[in-house]
């Protein structure tokens, strides 16, 4: 009988750690400071996330969220496209990507994003902030990138109006961003500023002049210890 219990947890455990489709539409997804449609893109069933307009801040809480979610620690991947809206400025760079662990109340979470514009400029500087962590209320990029220059930036090769694979593995205060699957991760984030043993769910998040539309979602939570 210990042995079936004992396989059972393992299997459980299993389960737990695959990667799940999760569906996108209005059932689970609710637009906080965005507004949020459906389509379908190159073929592929896609929801299209822009930013509020009347939102003047940057690094703000401003995603598709998604409902009855609760991840801690694991793995997020998903594809993202990247447009300049017709009203975008000169220094808007497609900006899109994940928040997680986001508070019930959206007042604290994690974000890792991109900057599809910058991964193939033409100034080294601009490539190397292809890709930014930053953390919600306290810690947007201007901040980090002043207190602890290049240490939450990145580049990585990307583009604007191209499908781009985003793999996000969590653990802890740990956060590793991977590029349409490459082996190793573009940005590591070894202090994430909300700590460890923080929980809340996931959004597909956009910023200033963004048209984003993001496709294949599928989520791996592992167990709580």
């Amino acid at each position: 009988m210990m042995r079936i219990v004992i396989l059972l947890f393992l299997l459980l455990g299993v389960i737990d750690i695959v990667a799940q489709p999760v569906q996108l539409n209005n059932q689970t997804l609710h637009a906080n400071k965005v507004d949020m449609s459906f389509t379908n893109l190159n073929g592929k069933v896609a929801v299209r996330v822009t930013k509020d307009s009347t939102v003047k801040d940057v690094d703000e809480a401003t995603f598709a969220k998604l409902k009855n979610i609760v991840f801690e620690d694991g793995t997020i991947e998903v594809k993202v496209l990247s447009r300049l809206l017709k009203t975008a400025k000169p220094d808007d760079r497609g900006f899109i990507g994940v928040a997680f662990r986001i508070s019930e109340d959206n007042s604290k979470f994690e974000c890792l994003y991109i900057r599809p514009t910058n991964g193939r400029a033409e100034q080294q500087i601009r490539r190397n902030h292809a890709t930014q962590y930053f953390s919600f209320p306290d810690y947007k990029f201007f901040r980090l990138r002043k207190e602890s220059p290049e240490m939450y930036e990145s580049y990585a090769d990307m583009g604007l109006d191209e499908w781009i694979q985003l793999k996000i593995v969590v653990k802890g205060k740990q956060a590793l961003l991977f590029i349409n699957n490459a082996p190793q991760p573009a940005l590591i984030v070894n202090d994430l500023k909300h700590g460890d043993n923080q929980k809340g769910s996931v959004g597909l998040f956009v910023d200033v002049g963004t048209e984003g539309f993001f496709s294949d979602l599928k989520i791996s939570r592992l167990p709580s210890n």
